[in-house]
């Protein structure tokens, strides 16, 4: 009596391989990316001499939180452009939502003249380096009286982006018209549709831009630098930079800068990752 062959089929076989190949190659990748957060936590929890006796790769032995205290201390003053930095972030994020949803709407649903010309001339503005544009912004804000003010800081993004209105309308097109044709039986005006059919139904696609819209400007440093000066009204990038000069290298004090910046956006983002998952999704609306 012959024994039955228990090995699995050779195409199982070659589907389990290439799964731990899969699986491997993501993990290395993982590990790829997180490694620089993970070696500017060890840093910043080590004293300098510490960092200047091991290698970077040491761990920190013992742990100290020293770098954060002194971030936060009177010599440092870390508060003020945390607050400066959450300020300006909170203000741009209201309005790049408020006017990019207004503008996405109206290249979206609304007929007029020359609507996807305008559009598209718009969209086209992405092409454009932000470095071009920073000498004539600078000079209009000089001009104005606006220089190293708070809303030097804001009011170049404050009134939307092409990308997020690009985003944004592109959702909306993908809307039923049958839902926003109800809601205008039911007598909706324009905003009345925004309000109550379109802005419910794009949670998703809002929850993402908002995330996109706080980590581009929480990390952003070339306008802040150029158009403020002091203390005042500096951001969190600009003080990080500060952290470093010509004749003084305190890299456990940097590594504790990142790590407070970077602990808001990783907040942000569990906190509406199921959105943003949702948002690159293809859904269907019933």
């Amino acid at each position: 009596m012959s024994t039955l062959d228990t090995r699995p089929p050779r195409a199982l076989r070659g589907t389990r391989r290439g799964d731990v190949t899969a699986y491997v190659v993501l993990s290395v990748c993982a590990l790829v990316t997180i490694a620089p957060f993970l070696l500017s936590l060890m840093t910043a929890v080590k004293t300098p001499q510490q960092f200047a006796a091991q290698t970077s790769l040491a761990p920190p032995h013992p742990v100290t939180g020293g770098n954060f205290s002194t971030l936060f201390g009177g010599q440092y003053d870390f508060v003020t452009p945390v607050v400066v930095t959450a300020q300006v972030v909170g203000v741009i994020l209201v309005g790049q939502l408020f006017f990019s949803v207004l503008a996405a709407y109206a290249f979206a649903r609304l007929d007029f003249p020359g609507r996807d010309a305008l559009f598209w001339v718009y969209l086209a503005t992405l092409m454009v380096p932000q470095i071009v544009t920073i000498i004539p912004l600078y000079a209009m804000f000089a001009a104005a009286g606006l220089r190293n003010t708070f809303w030097a800081l804001v009011l170049p993004q404050v009134f939307g982006s092409p990308y997020a209105i690009f985003l944004l309308r592109e959702y909306f097109r993908g809307i039923p018209e049958d839902l926003i044709s109800a809601a205008r039986l039911d007598g909706c005006n324009t905003m009345q549709v925004l309000r109550y059919v379109v802005v419910p139904v794009s949670r998703p696609i809002l929850a993402t831009l908002a995330v996109i819209t706080v980590v581009s400007h929480w990390n952003n440093f070339l306008w802040p630098l150029v158009i403020t000066s002091g203390p005042t009204w500096q951001t969190l990038t600009l003080a990080t930079a500060n952290l470093q000069s010509q004749y003084n290298g305190n890299w456990t004090l940097v590594m504790a800068a990142t790590t407070v910046a970077v602990v808001p956006l990783l907040v942000i983002f569990l906190v509406f990752q199921r959105h943003v998952v949702r948002s690159i999704t293809i859904t269907g609306f019933k």
